[in-house]
């Protein structure tokens, strides 16, 4: 896929089946949608290492009825985690504000850049979806009534641009980030608790919805990462079907490894080659001591 941990973890899962397990691997490119397509009514190509789910849950279910995919492991073990962070500086500086609803009542802690007399929420990159489910949440805590103004970041680089001036200058910062991402192995942030009850029907026609005039305050779903797979990876040697069954990493594992990509200016295998010599801990609970052997040999 075309983002960086998924980048790291097709480089990953290459070279353990080429210098592991003796398989020809090849990575082809894609995206969320086309590769989901494609490995539904193709069966190409064999395995998606890190799919997001949760915007395909109906078209992954029945792909699953029909045998036509079969979901391994998650990918992330902890799932990709959404919301509203804080700098952790400025949150050791500020015990008291654990929650959205609890940095809300202070808009004179978070000056906005345009009008200091306002708090300021950074708000989510144009065109993308947690544009629209941020704004919601701002709608829905009656955020400008308390004094606040969601600041339209622009872009990626925009959003986490506002993150490295604030830790440059070590400033508040107010707004919302996703894990797993280079920004958070660089820049520790605490995540504020969203007080209210998860609801999915809400969530679907509400709050993610820019038009929906009546969100509610709850939090993001923890979002679902899984390896999927074709049915012909049914005919591989059991062994290499357990490890994408039971392959897994933590958010803080890939905050911390797609952070040194980024400061290192490093391609995914070079990250992936990386974390195996500097995390055989992690990596050789996924595979058998004689996998593990020569895999470490070749590094």
């Amino acid at each position: 896929m075309n983002w960086a941990s998924a980048e790291v973890l097709a480089a990953l899962d290459k070279i353990i089946m080429e210098e592991g397990f003796g398989c020809e691997a090849r990575i082809v490119p894609g995206d969320t949608v086309p590769t989901f397509t494609s490995m539904a009514e193709k069966a190409q190509p064999d395995v998606a290492p890190e799919f997001w789910a949760s915007q395909f849950r109906d078209q992954l279910d029945k792909a699953v009825d029909e045998g036509r995919i079969v979901v391994g492991a998650s990918s992330l073990s902890d799932g990709g985690e959404e919301g509203w962070w804080i700098p952790e500086y400025f949150a050791k500086e500020h015990p008291e504000i654990q929650s959205v609803s609890d940095a809300l009542a202070h808009p004179e802690l978070f000056p906005a850049p345009e009008d200091p007399s306002k708090g300021a929420v950074y708000g989510c990159p144009s065109g993308w979806a947690c544009q629209i489910t941020t704004s919601q949440l701002f709608k829905a805590t009656k955020a400008a009534d308390k004094g606040f103004v969601l600041v339209d970041t622009g872009s990626a680089a925009g959003l986490d641009g506002s993150i490295t001036k604030a830790y440059e200058n070590k400033k508040p910062w107010l707004g919302y980030y996703w894990a797993p991402t280079a920004i958070l192995g660089k820049y520790p942030m605490k995540k504020l608790e969203i007080k209210g009850e998860f609801d999915q029907k809400t969530w679907d026609s509400c709050n993610s919805v820019i038009d929906c005039p009546d969100p509610k305050v709850m939090p993001w779903p923890k979002s679902p990462v899984v390896t999927i797979m074709t049915p012909s990876l049914s005919e591989a040697p059991k062994a290499v079907q357990d490890y994408f069954n039971n392959r897994a990493w933590d958010n803080a594992t890939v905050n911390q490894l797609l952070a040194w990509k980024e400061d290192n200016q490093a391609t995914g295998e070079d990250a992936a080659y990386y974390f195996l010599e500097n995390n055989p801990d992690v990596w050789t609970k996924w595979v058998s001591k004689d996998v593990a052997e020569k895999v470490k040999n070749a590094l």
